[in-house]
This record gives C-alpha cells, structure tokens and sequence, in this order.
C-alpha cells in the first residue's frame, strides 16, 4: 500500500464578511512573504561570498512582524507559516542553481493561500467548509470526497474576475500493482488537433482561444478606450476576464476528458520529451502552443496512467520521428510545410501520422529494454 495524494477543487461562495477577511488574509500573506525575502536579500547580499556563513542564517518568522503589525492577528496564522515555507522552498531553489532569486509579490499577483488541518479545524459538511478564522463557508461541492481519503490541507484562491476556490488536498492509500503492457499507444503533438495517434486518430482540439479570439479583440478595444480606474474601466476589465477564463475552464475540461479516455484505453501512452518554450520562441507558433495545452494535457495524463499502474513514456526530443519511414526505417529531411510523407520504397502516409507510429515504435524499445 502507497500514500497517494489528491486534490478536489471546489468553488467557494464567502459572504461579505468572509470576503472581506479573505482580502485581509491574502495582503497579509503577500505582505509577510515580501517582508521575510527583504530581509534574506539584505543577509545574502552581506554573505553571497561566504556560502557556509550564508547557510547558518536563520530564516525570520512571521511571529516577528506580529508586534509592529497588529493586523497579522487578525488572520490565519498558518497561511503565514505557510508563506514562510513558500520562501524557503523557493530560495532553497536558487541556492542549488534550479531557479532564479524569488522576487517579491505584488498585488497584481495570484491571491491565494494554503492553510493546514490542525486539530479538526478544516471539516467538510452539507455543502459547506470549515476553515480556521472564517468558520464555515458555502461551496459548491460537485462531487464527494471517499471517506477514506484523509484531508491534509486547503488551497483557498481568488481569480481576476473575483470568483474564489478551494482546492482541497487529500490522502490516500492505494496499492498500485503495475500493470501488463499490452496497449501500446504513440502520440505525435500537432498545432491545431493538440496530438495524432498511432491509431490514426485525432484530438480535434476545438481551440478555443482562436474562436474567441474575434469576441476577445472587440471587447479589449472597448476596454483600452476607458478611462483606467473608473467604474466603467472596472466593469470592462470583467467582461476581458470572464472570457479569458472561459476559455481556460473549456481548455482544462477538453483536456481532462482526452487524458482520462487515453489513460482508461491504453496501458502505455508514449510521447515525445519536448521543450514547449523553446518550440513557442524558436518556430513563432506562441499563440498556437499556449492554446492547446500540451503541457497541461501530459501532466494529466501522467497522473492519471499511474494511478491505474500505467506508464506515461517520453523519447527523446531528437529522436527522428519526422524523418523516419515507419515502414522502412529510411530517413529523409522534410520541410515543415510539407505534410504527407512519401518514402522511396514507397510508403506514403500523413506526415503527423507516420511521427506517431515512429513514436510507438521507439516506445516499445524502451519499455522492452526496462
């Protein structure tokens, strides 16, 4: 049996003293997170060239501020322990050459906090949730929650729009046998269908940035001609939020249903390792990448695959699975416009689908040699 976690995500529905709290809560976790990284700036710019002196400082502590800063009393102590945690993390990060210095927050940032059970007091019941400080609050509870999963922590967020979430994080034992590869799939990315098999089938992405890419055009022209801070400024900006974050739920929920049939149809999906990044600066295909979510969609289907004791298996991003023939093995160079790939032994197939089947080939290899 192994320690499994997962989160639920449910739509908050605070009253106006509720949110009034949050508001508090959010400023002050941004407030003592700015103020902690303040100070570690100042003590590693005093020892950056003394590593072991610059290891042996000690981290502040919210509890520090809480004499100067009354307001800090008033909100959960948690989610403040939790912004310390937060700048550890990220700081730990840095120090060990993974990532940049952190950089302080500022409003325009994501509000949220994460606060942790302690004592009962996070509870789920009758479609509302206990949580420290703002006892209980309505939600939206869509699906439940198996008894046997232990709660651990919540998540609570704001979006730009001004609707809040919980996201809450659970445990659970499950004993995951490894299953018995005998479904094999490959999946080649593609711009506009987000992938195309080795069965020769289509995701059919619907891309829903583009469609409502017109709608979006329109109404943040509307907005650039406000007056900015007015009501009406104010007004506009929701109607731009609310359209962006359309998009983003249909995305999200397009990409949870392909993932979940992929993971409920095959005991291994095999695709290719690429650098999303490089591929959206290098090609100038941005907007196109950005809007399909291939990234999103393999963390989806990674977690889902294993929960069931399935593999998710990534190749080399340089393996030629373009150029090669899936029916000789040959090679040859191809420009990007062209999209149907003809071989000298006289193989012809579609460009994306003949990269899919190389790359189930190349997936049964590795899963043989493991």
């Amino acid at each position: 049996m192994t320690k499994q976690n997962k989160a639920f995500k449910f739509r908050l529905l605070p009253n106006k003293e509720q949110a009034v709290l949050l508001a508090k809560t959010f400023g002050s976790v941004r407030f003592v997170y700015n103020k902690m990284l303040g100070e570690r700036k100042e003590t590693y710019e005093k020892f950056k060239d003394d590593k072991e002196t610059l290891k042996k400082q000690k981290f502040p502590t919210p509890a520090k501020y809480k004499g100067e800063f009354p307001f800090l009393k008033e909100v959960d102590s948690l989610a403040l322990a939790n912004a310390q945690i937060n700048l550890q993390t990220a700081y730990q990060n840095f120090f060990e050459g993974n990532a940049e210095f952190p950089t302080f927050k500022n409003r325009k940032a994501k509000q949220s906090y994460t606060t942790n059970l302690v004592n009962g007091n996070i509870e789920l019941k009758d479609g509302h949730i206990k949580l420290p400080k703002l006892k209980l609050v309505k939600i939206k509870q869509h699906r439940e929650i198996p008894e046997n999963y232990k709660l651990k922590s919540c998540t609570i967020s704001r979006t730009n729009s001004g609707k809040y979430y919980v996201s809450v994080l659970t445990e659970y034992e499950k004993d995951i046998q490894p299953k018995k590869i005998e479904t094999v799939v490959g999946l080649d990315f593609a711009m506009a269908e987000l992938y195309v098999s080795s069965e020769n089938e289509k995701a059919n992405y619907p891309r829903y940035y583009r469609v409502m890419s017109e709608k979006l055009a329109k109404e943040q022209r509307i907005l650039s001609k406000r007056k900015k801070g007015s009501a009406r400024w104010n007004k506009q900006r929701l109607v731009v939020t609310k359209l962006h974050e359309k998009v983003a739920n249909q995305r999200m929920n397009f990409l949870h249903h392909k993932s979940k049939e992929l993971a409920s149809t095959f005991d291994a999906v095999v695709i290719e390792d690429l650098n999303m990044k490089g591929m959206c600066q290098a090609l100038r295909f941005g907007k196109s990448v950005h809007d399909n979510g291939w990234g999103m969609f393999t963390t989806f289907l990674g977690y889902k695959l294993k929960e069931q004791g399935k593999q998710l298996v990534k190749i080399d991003k340089w393996f030629p699975s373009t150029k090669k023939c899936s029916c000789c093995g040959a090679e040859k160079t191809m420009k990007l416009s062209e999209r149907t790939y003809r071989c000298s032994c006289g193989y012809v197939a579609e460009r994306d689908y003949n990269s899919a089947i190389n790359i189930k080939n190349e997936g049964i290899r590795l899963l043989a040699l493991a």
